[in-house]
C-alpha cells in the first residue's frame, strides 16, 4: 500500500516542464540567433510566454503575448520580432506545432521595378547629379541590397577579386557573401576620387557654392583609401531620398506611392533575377537575398507565364473591312 509519503516523493521524481525562457537559453546556446529573442524573454504580464511550460503555448497564447509586446506593430514587424524567433525556439525543442502567422504579414505583393532602359536612364540622372550617387543606384540594382546593407559597407569587406562584398549583419540575421558582377566590378574600380572643394586664399574670393568642407578622402583614388572607410559617403536621410526623387523626375519615372523609394532597386534586381537570370521561386531564395520562399515567390507574378501566352492560339476574325 502507498503511502502519502510515497506518493509526495514520487510527485518530488516527476520532472518539472520545460518552460519558453528555459527552451530559448538552450537555444541561444546552440547556436541560434539571439537577435530578437531579448525582448521576448523579458517580457512580463499575463500575456508574457516567457514562463509558460512549452505545451501550454498554442496559437491563442502566441497571438496574445505578440498583440501585448508589440501593440502597433504591422504584421510583417510582429512576423519578424515575435511569431519567427518563437517559431525556431519551439522547433529546436521539438514542438512539431504550426504557426499561423499574422494576418497581412507577407504585405502588399503589389511591385513595381524597372525595366532595363528605365533603369539606365536612371543610372545617367544619378551620375549627373553626384557620381557617387550614381554607383550606389548601379550596386543596389545589381546585388539587391537593402540601403542600410549597402551604406553600412566597409571597403575592409570587399573582394574584387572574388567578386564579392561581405555582408556581416543583414536583415534576416545571417551574414553573407554578396556577389559582385562584372559590370559592378568595373564600375568600382574607374570610380574617380572624390572632389576637393577649393580654400579661400586670403586676399582672394571664391565664387558662391564653390567653399566649403572636402568630402572624406577627397582626392584618394576610390578603392585605396582605409579599410575601416565607409564604401559609401551616404547617410539614409531625407537628402538622399530627394536626390532618388529627383533622379527619378528627370529620368522621366514615375511610381505609385510607397514603391519609389529605394526598395524599388531590390524589387528590379529580383525581377531581372527571375527574367533574364531564369531563377524560379527556390532559385532566388539560393541567392541568400531572400530567407523564405514565401518573400521570393513575388518576382513569379512580375513574367508571363507559358501558359497564359497560349493566348496566341485562341481564336480570332480574320475579316478584313
Amino acid at each position: 500500500m502507498k503511502t502519502e509519503t510515497d506518493s509526495a516523493a514520487n510527485s518530488d521524481q516527476q520532472p518539472q516542464a520545460i518552460t519558453f525562457l528555459a527552451a530559448a537559453i538552450a537555444y541561444m546556446k546552440a547556436g541560434g540567433d539571439r537577435k530578437r529573442l531579448g525582448p521576448i524573454i523579458r517580457h512580463s504580464g499575463p500575456a508574457s510566454i516567457r514562463d509558460l511550460p512549452l505545451d501550454r503555448i498554442d496559437q491563442l497564447a502566441i497571438d496574445n503575448a505578440a498583440d501585448d509586446l508589440f501593440p502597433n506593430a504591422t504584421p510583417q514587424t510582429k512576423n519578424r520580432e515575435f511569431y519567427t524567433p518563437v517559431a525556431a525556439v519551439l522547433h529546436r525543442a521539438g514542438v512539431e506545432r504550426r504557426i499561423h502567422r499574422p494576418v497581412g504579414w507577407k504585405g502588399s505583393q503589389s511591385t513595381s521595378w524597372l525595366e532595363p532602359n528605365q533603369a539606365f536612364r536612371l543610372f545617367a540622372e544619378a551620375d549627373a547629379i553626384d557620381r557617387e550617387f550614381g554607383l550606389l543606384v548601379r550596386f543596389l540594382t545589381y546585388t539587391g541590397l537593402r540601403l542600410g546593407e549597402a551604406l553600412a559597407a566597409r571597403l575592409r569587406d570587399l573582394h574584387l577579386s572574388e567578386r564579392t562584398l561581405y555582408v556581416p549583419d543583414t536583415k534576416t540575421g545571417t551574414p553573407r557573401p554578396v556577389y559582385l558582377p562584372p559590370v559592378l566590378v568595373e564600375a568600382l574600380t574607374t570610380q574617380a576620387p572624390r572632389p576637393a572643394r577649393p580654400k579661400a586664399v586670403k586676399g582672394e574670393r571664391l565664387k558662391n557654392g564653390l567653399a566649403g568642407r572636402s568630402q572624406a578622402d577627397a582626392g584618394k583614388p576610390f578603392l585605396e583609401r582605409g579599410p575601416d572607410a565607409k564604401l559609401f559617403r551616404f547617410h539614409a536621410s531625407g537628402r538622399l531620398r530627394k536626390m532618388l526623387a529627383l533622379a527619378l523626375k528627370q529620368a522621366g519615372l514615375s511610381f505609385p506611392r510607397r514603391q519609389g523609394g529605394f526598395h524599388l532597386f531590390c524589387h528590379t534586381y529580383g525581377t531581372w533575377m527571375h527574367h533574364y537570370g531564369q531563377l524560379d521561386t527556390f532559385g532566388l531564395v539560393r541567392t541568400n537575398r531572400w530567407k523564405h520562399p514565401d518573400s521570393a515567390d513575388r518576382y513569379r507574378h512580375t513574367k508571363v507565364s507559358d501558359e497564359a501566352r497560349r493566348a496566341d492560339l485562341l481564336p480570332v476574325s480574320r475579316h478584313v473591312k
